[in-house]
């Protein structure tokens, strides 16, 4: 039996492990402070139980994170058939001093090794300025997957299973 949608199982699917180990970045949806939705692209790293970014600690989504911590974080393929991470849950928020282990493993994995080095040869002068990172470690409580092979949005599939001939 297929894991369903929203059991953080999900995480273990082969879908799942694809997107988050490829190297693209996921699209963080959080409410502002006015009660507006945002959406942004950012990089992150799957722990095996956190989805964590790094970002400036005076970015403009802290002051909305750290009084609305709820988010969705969706991760896609940008090829047919598409797949789609849908990952909700509950964002924390530290301050390092320095670039959080997280943001090097995803500068590796975006840029490649090399790239990852003068990424991050960019990034730490700026630090001071910042005022270090922020460690946003968001914990899965709801996960989906579509993957237009085997899973498809819950309207699609719907009109396809009554296209299905009925038994006799």
């Amino acid at each position: 039996m297929a894991t369903r949608q929203g059991d953080i199982a999900l995480l273990d699917d082969p879908v799942a492990q694809q997107l988050l180990s490829a190297p693209i970045p996921g699209q963080l949806a959080y409410t502002w402070t006015d009660g507006t939705p945002r959406v942004l692209p950012i990089g992150f790293h799957w722990d095996g139980r956190q989805i964590v970014m790094g970002t400036p600690p005076e970015a403009p989504k802290i002051k909305a994170l750290a009084r609305q911590p709820k988010v969705a974080l969706t991760v896609n393929s940008y090829e047919f058939p598409y797949k789609v991470l849908y990952v909700r849950g509950t964002v924390s928020i530290e301050t390092a001093d320095s670039i959080i282990p997280e943001y090097v493993s995803m500068a590796k994995r975006c840029f490649g090794e090399e790239g990852a080095e003068a990424w991050l040869a960019n990034v730490r002068p700026l630090l001071p300025g910042m005022g270090g990172m922020a460690r946003l470690a968001l914990t899965p409580e709801w996960v989906g997957i579509l993957d237009f092979e085997q899973r498809f949005p819950s309207a699609l599939a719907r009109a396809m299973a009554r296209m299905q001939p009925t038994g006799t």
